[in-house]
């Protein structure tokens, strides 16, 4: 844990040690959001009962929820970078992709959540029964810094996730934008009581509809992504082509065939049966072996595994 630490406080402070956009790891950005996360949640939830934001106070419990994805990403994170064993021969990096599926399910519940908010506030309106009492430049100065601190940890996780292809910590920085975006609909909802008065506070759910649609899509894009990979769906023709022209311009190797691939964790492992020289010792075909992997393996990052088949060509 003092390692995570260490990396928020560096990313927090700017001090030295790592160079600069390589400060951050899965864990200590994610320690970061867990920080960030519970500062907002406190102060969010206090000026909206100070203030009398009931827009306020529920983003600020949205904050609050954000907590407990974060923490069930930090222990996938513990858990799936662990060596293959005797139970896991193929390693433990699908744990990353259960949490994903479970942050893809919260936010399709926080997506739920704040449209079923945002519908009843906007019937209050049309009813006549929005509370008069709300003080709204407070809660709005709140709501517009929640926007630019959630948003910038959407951008630090949303890279670190994608350097390290990382399924869960990409669910959770989407997590991290889903708090913006309610913000947003707070900020609007508060600029509007500001500005015009009650009369335009219909700008709060309205705003608030709209996003919570955005983030129901995103949700259902992790669910199926998490889906696909659980069900060993291969990557991407552009990773499959790459894959497929470094093992042909691998040297001795005649041809191959029997390419799979398949995603784990948001990497991919590869088998492939190569054809080579059928006069060639066993030792220049472990060789040959080893050369493919390098090879697919230098020639996309993702790919973490390849077991290669040795067979005897009959073209040679």
């Amino acid at each position: 844990m003092s390692d995570q630490l260490a990396d928020t406080a560096s990313a927090i402070g700017g001090g030295g040690g790592r160079p600069r956009g390589q400060r951050l790891g899965p864990r200590g950005v994610t320690w970061l959001g867990l920080i960030i996360n519970a500062v907002l949640a406190v102060g969010k939830v206090a000026v909206g009962v100070v203030f009398a934001s009931k827009t306020l106070l529920a983003d600020g419990l949205h904050s609050a929820a954000d907590l407990v994805t974060d923490v069930a990403v930090l222990t996938g994170l513990r858990y799936s970078y662990r060596p293959a064993d005797r139970q896991h021969p193929y390693g433990h990096r699908r744990i990353t992709t259960l949490v994903a599926m479970g942050v893809g399910v919260a936010l399709a519940a926080a997506a739920v959540f704040i449209a079923v908010d945002a519908l009843k506030s906007l019937h209050a309106y049309l009813d006549n029964h929005m509370p008069g009492n709300l003080r709204p430049a407070v809660p709005l100065a709140a709501a517009l810094i929640s926007v630019v601190v959630k948003e910038g940890l959407f951008r630090v996780t949303h890279g670190v996730a994608r350097r390290g292809g990382d399924m869960s910590l990409e669910a959770n920085a989407w997590h991290h934008r889903s708090d913006a975006f309610s913000s947003v609909a707070a900020a609007a909802g508060m600029f509007g009581a500001l500005v015009g008065g009650p009369g335009w506070r219909f700008l709060d759910p309205a705003f608030a509809v709209v996003m919570s649609a955005l983030l129901l899509l995103v949700s259902i894009r992790i669910l199926r992504r998490s889906a696909a990979e659980l069900i060993d769906q291969a990557p991407s023709a552009a990773t499959m082509d790459s894959i497929s022209n470094a093992m042909g311009q691998t040297e001795s190797v005649v041809s191959f065939h029997a390419v799979r691939a398949r995603q784990i964790g948001g990497m991919v492992a590869v088998d492939v049966h190569v054809q080579v020289d059928p006069m060639l010792t066993v030792h220049d075909g472990h060789e040959i072996a080893g050369a493919v992997k390098r090879s697919v393996m230098a020639a996309d990052p993702q790919v973490v595994e390849v077991i290669v088949h040795i067979e005897p060509s009959s073209h040679t």
